[in-house]
């Protein structure tokens, strides 16, 4: 009698097996995470609340913008992730390939406290980014927009980079468009920053730009408020300026990956992503996200008291932007070497 029900639990049990590994692939979600940042934050505090409320484990997979593009390109079928998170650029060439599944705002507990502007028919936006300048008050007069930057005192204190992020696209569009140019022609501006280079104190890479500020390498630079404040909680001397011609707005924003296995554990993800413990924890030192969550309190030294003010503030249309930024790119990196 025993053998006999030995062989029948073993039976059953690999009768159970493909049931116990699909349970097990259920219980688990992989998103596509920038690295660095986002990826400690993530952890630290995205996936306790995931695992916590809905027993979901977080698997991420730290890939700048670009990589996750290729990656699910040459995934043939067969997503390597459930979620992409996206700046603007990449996120129209996602679409444009068919990368996402079809967005299901009514899936989201948080759906009632996400601004209309953040929610479409592809994803939700999971953070905010405003886009001015940064500088230091102890050296240099506030600088009233794009212009100042390449006159003196600022122009010898300047730090710019080029087109490799948003952030620095988006800058250097607001600087073409007061020289005359606009969203698709950036000449003016090259042509300006040309003219300054030899008083330019530094041509740099977006990610070592805020560590020449903070090492007093340059004291003027077009950023974000994420990295004014991170550069503030380090005691650093920075202020954000509001250009005279507006702030410059975008999101950046969670997707679905089009085919992936765990479409019910992703959209319970980006519940927790959007929810107000996790938006509001993102918000605070050393992350120092600008939260999407209205009931979220915005924090000093944003340019705005809700997010409802961002709807009047500087947006660009990626779609036109795209085909030309490779362009921009090599064309600064060819002609802004120091």
């Amino acid at each position: 009698m025993s053998l006999k029900l030995t062989r029948r639990t073993a039976l059953l049990a690999g009768l159970a097996a493909p049931s116990l590994a699909r349970a097990q692939r259920a219980s688990s979600v992989t998103t596509a995470i920038y690295p660095g940042a986002w990826e400690d934050a993530f952890r630290d505090l995205v996936a306790p609340p995931l695992k916590r409320q809905h027993n979901i484990e977080l698997e991420m997979q730290g890939l700048f913008a670009v990589d996750q593009i290729a990656k699910f390109a040459a995934s043939r079928g067969a997503p390597p992730f459930d979620c992409f998170v996206l700046d603007p650029g990449p996120r129209i060439t996602a679409i444009d390939r068919g990368m996402f599944e079809k967005f299901d705002v009514s899936k989201l507990t948080n759906k009632a406290r996400l601004p209309g502007m953040l929610v479409d028919e592809w994803g939700v936006g999971c953070n905010a980014q405003v886009v001015g300048i940064a500088y230091n008050p102890k050296k240099l007069p506030k600088p009233t927009g794009y212009a100042d930057l390449l006159k003196d005192p600022w122009v010898s204190r300047l730090g710019i980079t080029g087109f490799g992020t948003t952030f620095g696209t988006v800058s250097l569009i607001e600087m073409a468009k007061v020289f005359g140019g606009s969203e698709t022609n950036i000449e003016p501006a090259l042509v300006e920053l040309k003219k300054a280079l030899p008083k330019i104190a530094a041509v740099s890479s977006p990610a070592a730009l805020p560590g020449l500020f903070q090492q007093g390498q340059c004291d003027v630079i077009y950023t974000n408020t994420q990295t004014v404040t991170t550069l503030k909680d380090r005691g650093v001397d920075i202020e954000f300026a509001l250009p005279s011609t507006g702030a410059t707005a975008f999101f950046t924003t969670l997707h679905i990956a089009k085919g992936c296995d765990n479409i019910e554990n992703a959209y319970k993800y980006i519940d927790i992503v959007v929810g107000r413990a996790v938006q509001d924890a993102l918000q605070k030192a050393p992350y120092n996200f600008v939260p999407v969550n209205t009931e979220v309190p915005l924090g000093a030294g944003l340019p705005m008291k809700s997010l409802a003010e961002m709807s009047s503030f500087n947006t660009h249309d990626w779609s036109k932007i795209n085909p030309l930024r490779g362009g921009w790119i090599e064309r600064f990196n060819r002609e802004m070497a120091k």
